[in-house]
């Protein structure tokens, strides 16, 4: 993370920050709103957004910061990118991330290409692990342990296996009872044979009903139609002085023209013939349609007969033909059911064993990796422990064997002591909260020698240690700087000075929202975070206020 730039966010009216490789601690008086700092990384990286982050008086918060992606995560974003049509330098290998929150709507930014949250958590996920301050937390939980050891061993994708099968499984349990709810008892049993029989015994074709019913309105006027035709076909050709006789007249007279000069008729005797023949082919059209209604008072009853057949389906199991069709199909699937009842059962059976086999061999095969990797990454954290103050500590995980489910056949529980002769118990009955600190901290350091996650965030990994602890952490945070970008906030001066940037955040009275004399102004000031960059002289004032809340002499010295 190169740079930030944070606008009206919380208390923050205005910050920009370069950030530096290695190690770049933040301090601040208590209550200057370090974590705010913390907050809009998370922003920025996708997290949850409201409009309360929004400074008063403001109607948007803007966060924007620029990342360098380190080679080996070129391609890994790179495909992320491309997939979501986002333009993105390989070479170059910069990615610029901005968030706009307003009260209405949250937009997202990379590239100046819009896009979800799901892909800017995504590709903030891939950058950056952030570590609020109470995630220390989590350590008690025996689920959150195991996840950290999966994570160490890279157990993933077993793991994410693991789930598929037991979401598979439960898939198959619910269509088996899906396949139990349709099984008909003895009453529905009759229902279904009988209103198979009753449609199969008038066996309707889809949309019979329609044609049926167009056929019987054009039977019933059949003499309308045929009276109607007759006149027709006598107009145009059959009748005395019908529109072909004078049309036969026109072309007479036009021959007689043709043969006083042939220019004066042109192609009109050509286009008068055309007529005669397309006059012709009218009248014999119009003269046919009598043979579609020539229906005899036979053939007009057995219409009539499946018409009113159909229509005792409709009124029963419809209102509409369609649905007849449905009814049907749906019973013969129940029946067929029902006929295949312990077939189906058999099959459901079969693959439930099946997969219940894979998922057994699975997570059987995560445990062995787990178990194998369990006592290097116990000896691992130890050592990091011992680094920082724990130098008789134990760690040790006990495996305890469950029902395979979404994540394998284990439940782990990390079993600690802090002092020599002390048994070793469950951590998340001893530990305390400045243990937890230094626990986790040792967990993230062995735990980014295991993943590639270039920037780890520390929201007070260092809270409730002092002395000459403080000086280990310090050293620790600044040996893990070596290899990745670490941003730490901090209210240890043995911790603050280890930091190759140092950043400071200062909280003011700020000024009133409007220029008035009133003597309420005073109240209605806005209260302002600011961050800034320290200078060497600078950061020894600071460092001398983190050791004794002054700047005498003494405390500078020290500084």
């Amino acid at each position: 993370l190169t740079y930030l730039k944070i606008t009206n966010y919380a208390l923050i009216e205005s910050a920009e920050l370069e950030f530096g490789p290695g190690f770049n601690v933040v301090t601040g008086e208590s209550g200057a709103g370090k974590s705010i700092l913390m907050g809009s990384v998370e922003l920025l990286l996708g997290g949850r957004a409201s409009r309360g982050i929004i400074r008063t008086g403001a109607d948007r918060c803007t966060v924007s910061g620029s990342f360098t992606v380190p080679p080996h995560l070129v391609e890994t974003i790179g495909a992320l990118l491309d997939a979501a049509a986002i333009p993105f330098d390989r070479e170059m290998a910069e990615l610029q991330i901005r968030r706009v929150v307003t009260a209405s709507a949250v937009r997202n930014f990379i590239n100046d290409t819009p896009v979800g949250a799901r892909l800017l958590a995504e590709i903030g996920g891939q950058l950056v692990d952030l570590h609020g301050a109470n995630e220390q937390l989590s350590l008690t939980v025996p689920a959150r342990q195991l996840e950290l050891l999966d994570h160490y061993a890279g157990n993933g994708e077993l793991r994410n296996r693991c789930a598929e099968l037991c979401a598979v499984l439960e898939r198959l349990d619910e269509e088996r009872r899906e396949f139990d709810r349709s099984i008909p008892d003895e009453a529905e049993l009759s229902r279904l044979e009988l209103l198979a029989e009753e449609i199969d015994r008038v066996n309707p074709l889809p949309g019979e009903d329609e044609e049926l019913s167009a056929k019987h309105k054009l039977a019933s006027n059949s003499r309308q139609v045929i009276e109607t035709a007759g006149r027709l076909t006598e107009a145009l050709t059959d009748g005395e002085d019908s529109l072909a006789d004078r049309l036969g007249d026109v072309y007479r007279s036009l021959q007689e023209l043709a043969r006083i000069d042939e220019t004066l008729t042109g192609g009109l005797l050509t286009e008068c013939d055309a007529i005669r023949d397309e006059v012709n082919t009218l009248s014999e059209s119009i003269s046919a349609l009598a043979d579609k209604v020539d229906l005899d008072a036979e053939a007009l009853a057995a219409i009539e007969t499946r018409l009113g057949e159909l229509f005792t389906l409709k009124r029963r199991y419809g209102p509409s033909l369609a649905q007849v069709l449905d009814a049907r199909a749906e019973a013969a699937e129940r029946l067929e059911n029902y006929a295949r009842t312990r077939e189906r059962r058999e099959e459901f059976d079969a693959r439930r064993r099946e997969l219940n086999a894979e998922l057994a061999a699975t997570a059987r095969h995560l445990s062995e990796l787990r178990h194998e990797r369990a006592a290097k990454f116990a000896d691992e954290v130890r050592a990091k422990l011992g680094a920082i103050g724990f130098g008789k500590s134990r760690l040790e995980v006990e495996f305890t064997t469950v029902e395979p489910g979404p994540s394998g056949m284990d439940r782990i529980e990390l079993m600690f002591s802090a002092n020599a002769g002390e048994a070793l118990q469950p951590l998340r009955k001893i530990a305390s909260s400045g243990e937890l600190s230094r626990l986790m901290l040792a967990l993230k350091t062995v735990l980014a020698d295991a993943d590639s996650i270039p920037v780890v965030v520390f929201d007070e990994i260092d809270v409730n240690i002092g002395g000459e602890t403080a000086n280990r952490v310090g050293e620790e945070l600044h040996n893990l700087g070596r290899h990745r970008q670490i941003l730490c906030i901090s209210h240890l001066a043995q911790v603050a000075v280890r930091g190759e940037r140092h950043f400071m955040v200062k909280k003011t009275a700020g000024a009133a929202p409007n220029e008035s004399e009133d003597a309420n102004a005073a109240e209605a000031a806005i209260p302002e975070t600011t961050l800034c960059e320290l200078g060497e002289d600078e950061r020894v004032r600071e460092i001398a206020r983190m050791l004794s809340g002054d700047a005498s002499e003494a405390s500078l010295a020290h500084a």
